[in-house]
């Protein structure tokens, strides 16, 4: 009777591995047929098949499931943040770079670098774009594997961030480049996001993450720009300064490539970098802080403890 339970046991361990395999094969060959931009829903989707290969799906989905559930609770409350607070801003953050920059350095690098088609490197900014979901979710799962004791601290350094830059978006709902071009508040630009985006071929595939996000005027802070210095100060923290400096070229890449693309002024990405030091630093104070309070209440009740007895 054992022998039978366990044969069917590692069938069905057998049969789930296989499944797995199948799924990432799939949505592997969806993708490359009919790409579209990685939402945190179809990421957590793909990953339950990855994660099953290895039979750690269930593990997996109870630490990530949390985080992914955060960023669409915060995504949903970005895409109508700009119909709950004040008239939409189209001025500020150019009117900051220009006294910064004495013009609009989304101006300087069109002309710098636009031809008029998409290039190269048009495709390595925006790539970087691409990957906004995509490296937060695979940094917290490498924590998780190899530094456990700060993987909540690492999501609440994100989720702190994410949640700051919408209470922002709430009280200052501000236009991208783009947008304030076509309103005619600035020159006209190019929205090479839009044109690579095209060559590319990505689709607006359905998912949870578009029908609930859309949020044209979140522009200050950049999030693209927050998240990826998040990225390299959490990378330099719990791997090193190697590591940590081959991280930085991911924002280095953020923070042209918005600029560049017309996705943001250089002002939101300065807010982004600001908000995402303050994040972590918040996070690594606070957790700190809750941790000397547990030590402390621990010792109390043992000195109580022992004077009882």
């Amino acid at each position: 009777m054992y022998n039978k339970f366990y044969k069917m046991q590692k069938t069905k361990k057998y049969f789930l591995q296989m499944l797995g395999a199948a799924g990432v094969a799939t949505c592997l060959i969806l993708f490359l047929i009919n790409p579209s931009f990685p939402t945190p829903d179809k990421i957590l989707f793909f990953l339950v098949f990855v994660f099953m290969i290895f039979k750690q799906a269930t593990v997996m989905l109870r630490r990530l499931l949390p985080f992914v559930a955060v960023l669409l609770v915060y995504e949903s409350f970005r895409g109508f943040a700009d119909e709950l607070g004040a008239q939409v801003n189209f001025t500020l953050a150019p009117a900051a770079d220009e006294l910064l920059f004495g013009g609009l350095p989304t101006t300087y690098l069109q002309n710098l670098l636009w031809t008029g088609s998409v290039s190269w490197y048009d495709f390595v900014f925006y790539g970087a774009y691409l990957l906004h979901f995509i490296l937060p979710i695979a940094l917290v799962i490498l924590i998780w594997k190899t530094r456990p004791k700060h993987y909540w601290r690492s999501v609440a350094s994100f989720t702190i961030v994410a949640f700051a830059a919408f209470v922002t978006y709430f009280l200052i709902p501000a236009a991208p480049p783009w947008m304030a071009a076509e309103q005619g508040y600035i020159a006209p630009i190019t929205r090479i996001s839009s044109e690579v985006w095209g060559a590319f071929g990505l689709q607006d595939f359905p998912s949870l993450y578009n029908s609930i996000s859309p949020n044209p005027v979140a522009a200050i802070p950049s999030l693209h720009a927050a998240w990826a210095t998040l990225i390299s100060i959490i990378v330099l923290r719990l791997y090193g300064g190697r590591w940590g400096l081959f991280s930085a070229i991911y924002p280095v890449l953020i923070f042209i490539g918005t600029v560049y693309q017309g996705e943001h002024y250089v002002f939101d990405v300065i807010l982004g970098v600001i908000y995402a030091a303050a994040g972590y630093y918040l996070t690594y104070y606070a957790v700190n802080l809750l941790q000397a309070r547990k030590t402390y209440r621990r010792k109390a009740l043992r000195l109580k403890t022992a004077k009882a007895h």
